[in-house]
């Protein structure tokens, strides 16, 4: 896991860019704080900075390989976890090796592959591949966008980094956010459009795309999807082959030189991964995995129950280590931190996020980096296998809209008065929601039902996984903090897109068929446990602080924040606590507008 930067220009003579692409490359010292690396010649300057979790000495960054006359140049982010299985192929065809890092196994898989080696990859990555003698970059990203990857081009020179900050520390690169900005910041907020910023000429390689840049441009293209077929395995069947699938995914991911462990929240999908987890330490004689749960002062004597949150985590994380070969570790923060870390929340999203959200996922890692240097996680069960109320809902399925973010005229109110009148927020989100519907294959087979679970799974996985899998990542790497998510894996994403619904939400409960599955090897109260978010704090003190922060802001009338918002309406919530919010600003958790932490530098273009 780690962070890169680079640029091209085909035209220009760049061996003397060193201190550019160090600015660039400082930038992204978070995401990799162990090494820095550089390679530097006439048409192209790279950057790496690199958290060290397989092969110390042999997996360093760029790595060169010259092979039969052709110089080959790789920076890469991620993980690769079919390596046993590329290297046997590879050692077949007469490549040799120095170590056994998956960089080394990436680099030649795309020497002998070329470009289709994205469909032999199983594994979060991103990466940037130059090719000296054809004077070429293939840059690539995985099948659902787990590790991120921006880019601009600008006066024919292409910038790409892991992060948009990395952009930014290139020369004249302009903080402009025009109409699609706005309505992508208010409208779409926190999660986004798939290839879009909220930045002027700021892009992402969209998920399972590749792209290159050559002396005919810049052309991109998409190696994978989720095509719908008839799914024709029994329910035994099913059941057998998703065992396989998750044991695979989660024993695959336990590989690493560094300290590993699980994040165990008592609920099904982590209990998952940490029993899958914990039984393999043992069978491969192991020190027991260490496991970690987050927790706020003062939470269980705050807490109240609702449709949402229906119980708290703890009695159910000592019911699973009571089970399993771990030793389990408590992350308590308190409210100050968990405000005065929405700042730091921020910057390593780049953009405004998820408020304490990302902020207590920010100091979890933090905490247990101490300790650990990756992680296991369950992140991804619920989309994979329709576990959110809206896949349940008769209100949320017709809603016509996204329907973890309904609350659009809250969000028109936010906007400054002037900007108001130029921008309409529900165009652009129903035309969003459309074009993305558009994408979902329908079968002539399919029930009227079924239909309509493949269009809101379509839009859980393509745009609030997205969101999600972007808050892990730029949350556990701001610590230099590596993630893994299992369920994320492509294989099982591909397997469970097909099962008719009436299978997956086995005796209609939200991820029945997960719940089936597990039946033998987890605690019944486990399996039966209602679903329960992330878990977040209840003490009204983190509200008084957070509003308190945004007074303070808002206390002056010319503030930079006035011109994208409505000040008046700003201060409206800061008199009602926000109680003028009747519906959830995103999802479950966000029942208010994160105003704080609006990104300040730069132009509003509308």
């Amino acid at each position: 896991m780690c962070g890169f930067v680079g640029f091209v220009n085909l035209e220009k003579n760049l061996s003397n860019s060193k201190n550019i692409i160090e600015k660039m490359n400082l930038s992204l010292i978070n995401r990799g704080p162990d090494e820095e690396g550089y390679y530097i010649d006439k048409n192209i300057s790279l950057g790496h900075r690199r958290l060290i979790v397989i092969d110390p000495e042999g997996g360093k960054q760029p790595m060169i390989e010259n092979y039969f006359n052709e110089k080959y140049v790789l920076v890469y982010n991620g993980q690769i976890y079919n390596t046993k299985e590329l290297k046997e192929t590879l050692i077949n065809n007469g490549f040799t090796f120095n170590s056994h890092s998956d960089t080394e196994i990436l680099l030649k898989s795309y020497i002998y592959f070329g470009n289709d080696v994205v469909n032999h990859l199983n594994g979060i990555f991103a990466f940037a591949i130059w090719n000296e003698n054809k004077k070429e970059l293939f840059l690539a990203r995985d099948h659902f966008g787990v590790k991120p990857l921006f880019y601009t081009i600008k006066d024919n020179t292409m910038i790409f980094s892991s992060e948009i900050k990395g952009i930014f520390a290139y020369p004249n690169i302009e903080k402009i956010i025009d109409n699609q900005g706005i309505n992508e910041l208010f409208g779409i907020g926190p999660a986004h459009t798939a290839g879009t910023t909220v930045f002027k000429n700021i892009y992402e390689l969209k998920p399972a795309h590749y792209a290159i840049f050559n002396s005919s441009g810049f052309h991109y293209k998409q190696y994978w999807k989720l095509h719908s077929k008839e799914h024709k395995d029994n329910l035994a069947k099913t059941s057998e082959h998703l065992k396989f699938l998750l044991n695979d995914a989660i024993t695959r991911q336990l590989v690493s030189d560094v300290p590993l462990c699980t994040f165990l929240s008592g609920g099904l999908d982590s209990s998952i991964i940490t029993k899958f987890a914990a039984d393999y330490c043992k069978k491969e004689g192991l020190p027991p995995l260490n496991t970690y749960s987050i927790d706020y002062v003062d939470n269980d004597k705050n807490f109240v129950k609702s449709d949402f949150q229906p119980n708290s985590d703890n009695f159910y994380i000592d019911l699973m280590n009571k089970n399993l070969y771990t030793t389990h570790h408590k992350i308590v923060i308190d409210t100050p931190e968990l405000a005065s870390y929405l700042e730091d929340a921020m910057i390593a999203r780049d953009t405004p996020g998820m408020a304490d959200i990302d902020s207590s996922l920010l100091l979890f890692c933090k905490n247990v980096k101490n300790e650990m240097t990756v992680s296991l996680t369950g992140e991804c069960a619920d989309e994979i296998f329709g576990g959110y109320p809206w896949f349940f809902r008769d209100d949320a399925l017709k809603s016509n809209t996204f329907p973890w973010s309904i609350a659009i005229n809250e969000r028109q109110n936010l906007l400054n008065p002037n900007l108001s009148k130029k921008i309409n927020l529900k165009e652009y989100i129903d035309f969003r929601y459309h074009e993305s519907l558009n994408e979902v294959e329908i079968l002539d087979t399919d029930t009227i039902e079924t239909v309509q679970k493949r269009k809101i799974s379509h839009l859980t996985l393509s745009w609030f996984m997205q969101t999600l899998l972007d808050r892990s990542d730029r949350m556990a790497m701001y610590n230099g903090f590596e993630l893994r998510v299992p369920f994320c894996d492509y294989r099982l994403a591909e397997y469970v897109w097909n099962i008719p619904w009436e299978m997956k939400a086995l005796n209609g409960r939200e991820k029945g068929l997960l719940r089936y599955i597990c039946r033998d090897f987890l605690p019944s109260e486990i399996i039966d446990r209602k679903k329960s978010p992330y878990p977040k704090t209840h003490n009204p003190t983190y509200l008084a602080k957070v509003k308190s922060m945004l007074s303070r802001i808002m206390e002056k009338p010319d503030a930079p924040i006035n011109d994208l918002l409505n000040r008046k309406y700003i201060l409206e919530i800061l008199e009602t606590n926000g109680s003028s919010f009747k519906r959830p600003w995103f999802g479950q958790l966000m029942t208010r507008a994160t105003t704080y932490g609006i990104p300040l530098s730069g132009k509003y273009v509308a």
